[in-house]
């Protein structure tokens, strides 16, 4: 094979990623996942952020049957100190969960740049949690501990190595504007929850307000 069949293939290879980028990023949000239609339990990762963020996503958890959404695997932050509790208190005798850690990808008052850094190491921890844990289906509700995760589940499936969705459920508190992870997850997600009408104007369509 000469340079110019190496070329031609390595085009064609790139314009169909982009393709297949673009249809993932512009089809989302289109169709409400039908998870419940399953004849099997939906393999369910929760990402849990610190205070308010776990609180929220424990409630919403609690809502959900737990036959239906097994087994559970819960992913914190590695300095975070609180949830694992909080998770025990809902979860109560139920063995079928785990909880796992990731690097945050970025601290408290920590700079954006400097985040490049930690959000690089994250997206490394988070490879390995995603394809051995296989989840059907991933909740997040708007801690950075999010994006990596969702950043590697995209990649999986630009690669058709996945079919996992992704359900991003953006924090009570944000009224007129998405959160950085919003922001990102945007594009990202398979469907974007928002709690406010003002969320789901024409400053973000593809948003669905509940």
């Amino acid at each position: 094979m000469n340079l110019a069949h190496i070329l031609g293939a390595s085009c064609l290879f790139m314009i169909a990623l982009l393709l297949r980028m673009l249809y993932l990023i512009f089809e989302q949000n289109r169709h409400i996942p039908k998870l419940n239609s399953r004849r099997h339990p939906v393999r369910t990762m929760i990402v849990l952020g610190s205070g308010g963020h776990t609180t929220e996503i424990l409630r919403i958890i609690s809502t959900m049957r737990s036959k239906c959404y097994s087994p559970r695997i819960y992913v914190r932050a590695s300095t975070d100190t609180i949830s694992e509790a909080k998770v025990r208190n809902i979860e109560g005798n139920v063995i079928d969960y785990k909880v796992f850690d990731i690097r945050r990808s970025r601290e408290v008052h920590q700079s954006y740049s400097a985040s490049v850094a930690t959000t690089i190491l994250a997206i490394f921890d988070s490879i390995p949690l995603v394809w051995t844990q296989k989840p059907d289906l991933i909740l997040c509700n708007g801690p950075g501990t999010c994006v990596p995760l969702c950043i590697v589940v995209f990649i999986l499936k630009l690669m058709f190595l996945t079919n996992a969705r992704v359900i991003f459920i953006e924090s009570f508190c944000r009224v007129k504007t998405l959160s950085l992870s919003g922001k990102i997850l945007y594009y990202l997600a398979d469907f974007v929850i928002v709690r406010w009408p003002y969320l789901n104007t024409y400053l973000y369509r593809r948003t669905v307000c509940l």
